[in-house]
């Protein structure tokens, strides 16, 4: 079987592979009728087939019985990615998990495609995490040794702006500089370029640890945690006094990656003994509902709608929480969710000025504006971009493909 170099996007909220060749672009259909597949998993309780996908996501909410597991890319460089847990009736590691995940992609590019896949070029975020090289660094040991693992013998790595800044360049003749605005499920990043034609040269490149996820906990820790407890006080065992309710559990419970390991005896202890101390009993009985009956997930998927209703300004959008108790939802608006983002806000816009410091270029040279990413859809990220770069043009790419589309164009040209 003749070998082919696949362009790998392997992002936190979905994932994507495609190749390019005799300037044909192929994607590759990961799931049936779909460019893209969710980088979500679900082991079932009764069988220890992984699902993929929107299988895994499709099984969590209908009901199934089994352990979900989503947003796997954030969690590159920590310690938790190897630690052993029993997840699917046997022990692993979260670096199992993406092993099995990539091999997974890599079958479904060989059967698609009748070649060899063993040579990818994966995209990667400029900065897994901000201001931490050593744990940086980790991050992308820890995702080439799952490549490895999986299958993959020659790997390769490209910044995703970068990747994406190929792909519009290859869709469309321009000439100036441009600027990418990647903003993902997990990371922020940005890109400086300098076009004439189809040739595109790079001038910097940025990014920091913010993306999708990030602006969900903060949606989630101020609209729908309250009515679980979040903010309250405790009554004191002995004495007078009060205690305000800890924060940790909350923060677990808001963060995709932690959901699943937040469901233990230990914790479900720690809520019951709040429970018996609480101001607000009633809210507190909502948090151990959802702990006893592991609701993370499907208040995560309720917090991520109740964004996406409020981002397009639809009115009397909720966050419905009604498998928590019925009729129970957190009101949010456009107004509180930009509120609620407001230090992400700021901390986008000071990753915006740093790029513009490392290429050496004013934000008045900037011709063009190309947002990239599903996050980049959220109205604030168009507000920041353009308030940076008054005098640019507008610009959206493939929203969810177009770092893969870079990837898969850049792989063919390694071998030219």
């Amino acid at each position: 079987m003749a070998a082919i170099r696949l362009g790998i996007d392997f992002g936190t909220s979905n994932s994507a592979a495609a190749t390019y060749k005799d300037g044909q672009l192929s994607r590759v259909a990961l799931e049936a009728g779909a460019d893209t597949i969710p980088t979500a998993v679900f082991f079932p309780a009764e069988t220890k087939t992984m699902l993929y996908g929107q299988a895994a996501s499709s099984a969590l909410i209908d009901g199934e019985e089994g352990r979900y597991m989503r947003a796997l890319k954030s969690v590159l460089g920590d310690p938790l990615f190897h630690e052993s847990r029993l997840i699917g009736g046997q022990r692993r590691t979260i670096a199992d998990v993406v092993t099995a995940f990539l091999a997974r992609i890599r079958q479904r590019a060989e059967q698609q495609t009748g070649h060899s896949c063993e040579r990818v070029l994966s995209g990667r975020p400029v900065h897994f995490h901000s201001g931490a090289p050593d744990k940086d660094a980790r991050a992308l040991e820890d995702l080439e040794a799952c490549y490895r693992a999986a299958g993959f013998s020659e790997i390769a790595f490209m910044n995703e702006p970068e990747a994406a800044a190929h792909a519009y360049g290859a869709d469309q003749q321009i000439n100036g500089r441009g600027l990418i605005v990647d903003i993902g499920g997990g990371t922020s990043d940005f890109s400086i370029f300098e076009a004439k034609g189809d040739n595109i040269q790079i001038l910097a490149s940025h990014g920091v640890r913010l993306g999708g996820t990030d602006f969900d906990h903060a949606i989630s820790m101020t609209h729908a945690m309250p009515l679980l407890g979040y903010g309250g006080t405790l009554r004191r065992t002995f004495g007078d006094g009060r205690l305000p309710v800890p924060n940790a559990i909350y923060a677990d419970l808001a963060t995709w990656a932690k959901i699943p390991f937040v469901y233990s005896r230990d914790t479900e202890k720690l809520v019951e003994d709040m429970l018996r101390h609480a101001e607000d009993p009633d809210a507190m009985s909502r948090l151990d509902t959802v702990i006893k009956e592991q609701l993370g997930h499907e208040l995560a998927f309720a917090v991520e709608a109740g964004k996406i209703g409020a981002n397009t300004g639809q009115s009397g959008t909720q966050i419905q929480m009604g498998f928590v108790e019925p009729g129970l939802a957190a009101p949010i608006t456009k107004g509180s969710m930009n509120a609620a983002l407001e230090g992400q806000r700021e901390k986008m816009r000071n990753a915006l000025y740093q790029t513009f410091m490392e290429a050496g270029v004013m934000p008045t040279q900037i011709d063009t504006i190309v947002l990239v990413g599903g996050s980049s859809l959220m109205s604030m990220v168009e507000d920041e971009a353009k308030a940076v770069c008054p005098s640019a043009t507008l610009q959206r790419s493939e929203a969810f493909t177009a770092v893969v589309d870079g990837l898969a164009i850049a792989a063919s040209q390694m071998d030219d």
